[in-house]
């Protein structure tokens, strides 16, 4: 089978979500200044949506056949984004969280979406300040799907060590390299997937909670990874948006090689138990405490493991997959990131220093939000 038929059969799809903030305060924006809504909506069309909150806007790529096009369109909104934000004294940045938003200050996009949403949260809605990275895979046999991402599913701590950018909340630092997940998993129906194995176990699920009103479809799930309602992929949600483009693109493309080495084999991981969730659930904790940092448990040997021997392992599992859907190049990225660490290293250290340079509190944030939109617009 040749390397364009392979890809074909995996096409990659990629949203990033990321905070629009004042040029002049650093202080992530209550509302979205119209004009400059309307100019990224005239020069992106449907690519750029706005999110719950006033504070975020997302990018959404199509589906791309190689990484180098989903380099090409992220590359492209993100430049696209950052000179329009220029022009209205405007900022932007890809982390998943922002040193300098709070929640008391945020306003809800009017959609008609968003309204049932956030009077469901209620507070938990207003505190959603998160920005995350969502990976679409495709996935052509829909029976498998379910089944498929039970067998990721212990790999989800690993894809979020290597992208975690989330180390501040509301003026603080958290002590957490990934905070955005420990506020996400206030709202319901997140963290990880339930432990279903066939299609008819999920649907019997959606089915229940529709039926009851709970939920208007399966869409309101929104689980570290789940299967897309709208589209025929298998999604990641876990990571943190990236800060750098490179890292986003090496975790994407991690993830793609993983979802065709478990479809190709699809004995691999299938003794994935309720102990294996229960172990996935601590990596998952240690991941957003200390990022690649983190000792991780083997959920199967029960083995101890650093964040390094890991991916060493997985990309051990995935180098044919890797080839023949051309991510080599992308995945090495992992390997630097492994020894230097990620956006949230950086941001923990531009923070120290510039505390150390006698800048003080807020002040001192304002350095963490100049270095990641640098960071963010850097393609």
């Amino acid at each position: 089978m040749s390397e364009a038929v392979i890809a074909a059969m995996y096409t990659i799809g990629m949203e990033e979500e990321y905070f629009v903030f004042d040029a002049k305060t650093r202080r992530a924006v209550q509302q979205l200044d119209r004009n400059f809504l309307a100019r990224i909506q005239k020069s992106l069309g449907k690519r750029v949506m706005t999110e719950m909150l006033q504070s975020q806007i997302e990018v959404a790529t199509p589906p791309c056949a190689d990484m180098a096009e989903a380099r090409a369109h992220l590359s492209h909104y993100r430049h696209t984004l950052a000179e329009a934000a220029d022009a209205h004294k405007l900022g932007l940045a890809a982390m998943g969280t922002f040193p300098l938003a709070f929640w008391p200050e945020q306003t809800v996009t009017p959609k008609k979406r968003y309204g049932p949403i956030m009077e469901d949260l209620q507070m938990i809605g207003y505190r959603n300040m998160l920005c995350g990275m969502h990976v679409h895979v495709a996935v052509a046999d829909v029976d498998s799907r379910i089944d498929l991402i039970m067998r990721l599913t212990p790999y989800l701590p690993l894809l979020l060590a290597f992208s975690t950018s989330s180390p501040f909340w509301q003026g603080h630092l958290t002590g957490l390299r990934g905070y955005r997940l420990a506020a996400y998993d206030e709202l319901p129906r997140t963290g990880l997937p339930e432990l279903f194995r066939t299609k008819d176990d999920y649907d019997q699920y959606v089915a229940a909670l529709v039926w009851a009103k709970i939920i208007p479809d399966a869409s309101y799930i929104w689980w570290a990874i789940r299967p897309s309602l709208p589209n025929p992929t298998v999604e990641l949600r876990v990571a943190d948006s990236c800060t750098r483009l490179d890292d986003a693109l090496a975790v994407a493309a991690l993830f793609r090689c993983l979802v065709r080495a478990l479809d190709r084999d699809r004995s691999f991981n299938a003794g994935f138990d309720r102990v294996g969730r229960a172990i996935t659930a601590e990596n998952k904790w240690h991941a957003q405490r200390y990022g690649v940092a983190a000792t991780f448990v083997d959920p199967f040997a029960r083995s101890p493991m650093s964040a390094k021997q890991w991916l060493e392992q997985t990309l051990d599992l995935v180098a044919p997959d890797a080839a023949a859907l051309g991510c080599t190049a992308e995945i090495g990225r992992l390997a630097t990131l492994a020894a230097e660490g990620t956006s949230a290293d950086r941001q923990i250290e531009v923070f120290t220093k510039a505390k150390a340079a006698g800048r003080k509190g807020l002040t001192a944030l304002k350095a963490v939000v100049d270095w990641a939109a640098r960071e963010t617009r850097a393609t």
